[in-house]
């Protein structure tokens, strides 16, 4: 086996540990990261589309809550992402210095609470106030999940484990638009008791994952660079020997590819603030832009469109507001195939194209939308059919956001890089776009929502853009090979055919 060598007088360590984990065949094992890890997305798609799905019966006089339809799209959608902005923010940094698993188990505690709390809102400041303390625990997720998984699945693989993984929020929208129905029907639940089920319902499902979650390792390669290599070689070896096992069960051999280089890490157990900034807008400056502007422009197209689009339905088309889920699951479905059919593509034809063609694509299809609803040509119904397709294509853009600044710079800096453009691009299109949006369909005047079908429309096709220009061909690559990391004095690379073994226990 190829253990971690520390380095005499040092504390510096020679290892082959990310290429030992970046050649692993895809296992049980890594299923239990995914289902550990990424079902938290379809929590967050489950809390965004109910709080859009139920805010015509918030407004209702019963509801047990004095306010209106705009204040929860508009002023509770625009805290929930300051919130998830802040907690990002805050995690981010926390992720870097104290490990993904810590952290990752503290920010789903903190959406459970804020949840509990929200389903027995008796004020709408409550309500406002537990609304962004959620999305302060759901964008702690952010940074430490795409961290952890990041650096837990195979290079082979990251591309479209990362997307699906990200648009499986979808799935959630749909849990979140079905169950809207029901619980809105007032011929089963009252007027003030339906819409705090469905929050209450988030909890549930948040406590089994967080059971699910305890199974997940923390992260070999932060290990490594806090000090922890002996810790890392235990883990390590552990997942090599189920994996082999589970090889050896499918092909009938038990020998492994061989890993294809070693690093040397000069081990630190922090980063400063400043050493994050320079190397991310000084080194990496080019790769600053290319996330700033993914984020942006999918931020506020995904913001504004999820929070206003029963607002839309009903203001412009007379839709009931118990029927809007309807709706909403349907372009939710689409959204989650977007991610799961072309995710492969991702790893296959590269990140520059596929990145670039889904932005640009959704962008000029919600324009086509937006030319379609300006003159009166759509309804109910087709209007849902154009945004199904315009988000098939912007859900794997989107998802390529986070999986872009997660692995294009050095891994003691990942958390607070996913952290610092979640949250800078969010700010921008993600507080912004709610409260403008619900402004503009509230007036009633079609030309105010066509307004903003194109300023979402032009930003992704402006991002798009800047990653046919700057995007990193970061397809099947090492996250040490695409961003060194700060920590690394050397690293050796050997070629590795395809034929080539590694034998657990060798």
């Amino acid at each position: 086996m190829s253990a971690s060598v520390p380095q005499a007088g040092s504390n510096t360590v020679t290892t082959a540990i990310p290429a030992r984990l970046d050649r692993l065949p895809w296992s049980r094992w890594h299923w239990t990261v995914v289902i550990g890890l990424g079902t938290v997305w379809i929590l967050d798609g489950l809390e965004v589309t109910v709080v859009g799905n139920i805010a015509g019966r918030l407004s209702e006089e019963g509801s047990g809550l004095p306010i209106s339809s705009a204040q929860v799209t508009g002023i509770a959608a625009a805290l929930y992402v300051a919130g998830a902005c802040s907690g990002a923010l805050f995690f981010g940094r926390l992720t870097d210095l104290f490990g993904r698993k810590k952290l990752f188990m503290v920010t789903l505690a903190v959406y459970l609470g804020a949840t509990a709390l929200t389903s027995v809102s008796f004020h709408s400041w409550w309500f406002f106030g537990f609304r962004f303390l959620t999305g302060f625990g759901i964008g702690g997720e952010y940074a430490a999940i795409n961290s952890a998984i990041d650096e837990l699945i195979p290079s082979h693989y990251r591309g479209r484990v990362d997307l699906i993984i990200n648009g499986s929020f979808w799935l959630g929208a749909i849990g979140g638009s079905l169950l809207s129905i029901v619980a809105l029907n007032t011929d089963l639940f009252a007027i003030n008791v339906g819409w705090r089920l469905t929050f209450a319902l988030g909890v549930v499902l948040g406590l089994v994952i967080l059971l699910v979650r305890r199974n997940v390792p923390e992260s070999p390669r932060w290990l490594l660079i806090h000090g922890k290599e002996e810790e890392a070689e235990r883990l390590v070896s552990s997942v090599e020997e189920q994996v082999a096992e589970e090889y050896e069960e499918h092909t009938g051999r038990r020998e492994l590819p061989r890993p294809a280089g070693e690093i040397t890490i000069r081990q630190r157990e922090s980063i400063g603030f400043g050493t994050i900034a320079r190397t991310v807008f000084s080194q990496y400056r080019r790769r600053a832009v290319l996330g700033f502007s993914l984020f942006i422009g999918q931020a506020f197209l995904y913001n504004a469109i999820t929070f206003g689009f029963g607002a839309i339905l009903t203001t412009f088309f007379d839709v009931s507001t118990s029927d809007t889920g309807y709706y909403f699951a349907v372009i939710a479905a689409g959204n989650f195939l977007g991610p799961l059919l072309l995710g492969k593509l991702f790893d296959t034809v590269g990140r520059r194209v596929m990145i670039s063609s889904t932005y640009l694509l959704s962008g000029l299809l919600l324009f086509g939308t937006a030319w379609l609803f300006d003159r009166g040509s759509l309804s109910a119904t087709t209007l849902t059919a154009c945004w199904c397709v315009v988000l098939f294509f912007a859900s794997a853009g989107a998802s390529s956001a986070y999986l872009t600044v997660s692995e294009v710079f050095p891994m003691e800096t990942r958390a607070m890089a996913i952290a610092f453009f979640y949250a800078i691009g969010t700010a921008a299109g993600g507080i912004s776009g709610p409260l403008l949006f619900a402004k503009l369909t509230e007036s009633g005047v079609v030309a105010d929502t066509v307004l903003a079908f194109q300023i979402g429309a032009a930003l992704m096709c402006a991002a798009g853009l800047v990653a046919a220009a700057l995007a990193i061909r970061a397809e099947r690559r090492s996250l040490e090979d695409i961003a060194r990391p700060l920590t690394a004095t050397t690293t050796t690379t050997t070629a590795m055919a395809q034929g080539t073994a590694f034998r657990y226990g060798s």
